[in-house]
C-alpha cells in the first residue's frame, strides 16, 4: 500500500505566478463533488496507482499551457491524473502548468452537468486534444448531458479517436483505460475503477477496513487459541504434579507399612 508523500514542499521562488482558485461551481456543477470527493474515488485512485511523489491525482485547479494571468478560456478539469511529474509544483503554482511539468496530463475526466453538458462533449474535447491529453473521458449519471452515460477518446497523431465502451447489462457500462490500466465503468449511476485483470474494483477504503478487521479478528483468534492452549498445558502441569504427589504419598504409606 502507498503511503502520502510528506515530504514539504519548497517555497516558490521570486517572480513565480501562483494561479488564483478557480471561480466557485454554480450548485448544477456540483456532481463532481458527489462522484469523486464522497465516495472517495479519488482516494481509492491515489492508493492504486502508488508512487505519490511522481504521480498526481488532482482536479478542480487551473490547467495551462504556461503561466499567465488571463484566465480566459482556460480548463479546470474535474480530475486529471499524470504520470511522472511534480505534484509539489502543481501545489506551488495552483495549477497544473504543462510549461513547468514539462508534458500535458496523461488522463482527464468530467462529470456530467446541467450547465456544462454540452461544453464537455464540444469545446473541451478540442482543447484538451491541442493540450496533447492522451485520454480525455466523460461520466454522466443519468446520460442526458454528454449524450451517453460513459464515453473516452484516446489521442491518436493530434486527434481524439473513440475509445470503445461495451454494454455489460442494463445498468452497467464500461470501457478500458489504456493510460491507467483500469477499467471506468458506469454501474446504476455510480462512477466505477476496475482491475481488468481481476474484475474487480480497485481497493476502497471500506475494503481495507475489511481487511484490518478481518485481520485483527485472526489475531484475536490466534491468540484465544494460544490461551487456551497454555491453560490447558498448565492444567495438564498441575494434574500431572498432583498425581506424581498421590504417588509419592501411596509409596510412603506402604514404606510405614511395610516397616512394621
Amino acid at each position: 500500500m502507498t503511503t502520502a508523500n510528506t515530504t514539504a514542499a519548497a517555497p516558490p521562488s521570486p517572480g513565480h505566478f501562483e494561479f488564483p482558485d478557480p471561480p466557485e461551481r454554480e450548485p448544477d456543477d456540483m456532481t463532481s463533488f458527489d462522484h469523486l470527493s464522497t465516495t472517495g474515488n479519488v482516494h481509492h485512485l491515489i492508493q492504486h496507482l502508488g508512487s505519490p511523489a511522481t504521480t498526481l491525482v488532482a482536479g478542480e485547479r487551473y490547467l495551462s499551457l504556461a503561466p499567465t494571468r488571463d484566465m480566459a478560456g482556460l480548463r479546470y478539469p474535474d480530475l486529471l491524473i499524470a504520470f511522472e511529474v511534480d505534484p509539489a509544483a502543481y501545489h506551488r503554482s495552483n495549477a497544473y502548468v504543462i510549461s513547468e511539468q514539462g508534458k500535458p496530463p496523461d488522463f482527464v475526466l468530467e462529470i456530467a452537468s446541467r450547465r456544462t453538458g454540452r461544453e464537455d462533449v464540444t469545446n473541451k474535447r478540442d482543447d484538451y486534444a491541442a493540450l496533447g491529453i492522451l485520454e480525455y473521458w466523460r461520466f454522466d449519471e443519468t446520460g442526458r448531458y454528454h449524450g451517453a452515460r460513459l464515453a473516452g477518446d484516446r489521442l491518436v497523431e493530434g486527434r481524439y479517436e473513440t475509445i470503445g465502451v461495451t454494454e455489460l447489462d442494463d445498468a452497467v457500462w464500461q470501457g478500458y483505460s489504456r493510460v491507467l490500466n483500469v477499467n471506468l465503468r458506469w454501474e446504476r449511476g455510480e462512477l466505477g475503477w476496475h482491475d481488468p485483470a481481476t474484475g474487480r474494483h480497485i481497493l476502497t477504503y471500506n475494503d481495507l477496513l475489511r481487511s484490518s478487521t478481518t485481520a485483527e479478528a485472526r489475531a484475536n483468534t490466534a491468540e484465544t487459541r494460544a490461551n487456551t492452549a497454555e491453560t490447558r498445558a498448565n492444567q495438564e502441569r498441575a494434574a500431572r504434579i498432583q498425581a506424581e504427589a498421590q504417588v509419592r504419598e501411596l509409596e510412603e504409606q506402604l514404606r510405614r507399612l511395610g516397616g512394621n
